[in-house]
């Protein structure tokens, strides 16, 4: 029981590592959005006809030409309106580790929970139990069914030796 707990500890230790990983290298490709984004609304801001895109991998400024917007543009992206309502605050990515390790430890510890459940002798004894009960109940029936095959059997038996007396 004690190696068990250990190994679950283990796994779990490993999957909050994992989590953790994967939320800073959210928190890296977030900022990485956010800054292009940024850079995105300043050249559209400021009017200029291209925007220069830096690309993270390899520090290259590349010019990228932009069409003028048409008249026909129904939406408003790039304006700030005042009847819009405030925008939706976003968890900074601390928060964001912390909410998802919080969950994963919830689950780890109801899946330890309904192990310990699982394996504690009361409910192993009722399962042996049922199971007996189960083996005996097949048993029986098996032992009806030959019975009632065994019987079938027998008179189609008598019945053919009833034909061949009654023949000859």
């Amino acid at each position: 029981m004690m190696v068990l707990l250990v190994a679950v500890v283990g796994v779990l230790a490993l999957t909050v590592i994992a989590v953790s990983l994967l939320a800073l290298r959210l928190a890296r490709r977030v900022a990485r959005l956010e800054s292009r984004t940024d850079q995105a609304d300043h050249s559209v801001r400021t009017g200029s006809g291209t925007a220069r895109q830096v690309s993270a991998e390899t520090e290259v400024g590349v010019e990228v030409s932009r069409p003028e917007p048409a008249e026909y543009l129904i939406t408003r992206v790039g304006e700030i309106a005042a009847e819009d309502p405030e925008p939706v605050p976003a968890l900074p990515p601390a928060l964001f580790a912390d909410v998802v390790a919080r969950e994963t430890m919830v689950r780890a510890a109801s899946l330890v929970y309904g192990l310990r459940r699982a394996l504690a002798p009361e409910t192993r004894n009722r399962i042996r139990f049922e199971m007996r009960r189960e083996v005996k109940r097949s048993r029986k029936q098996r032992r009806a069914d030959l019975r009632t095959a065994r019987r079938e059997w027998e008179a189609r038996q008598r019945q053919s030796l009833d034909d061949q007396a009654s023949a000859a």
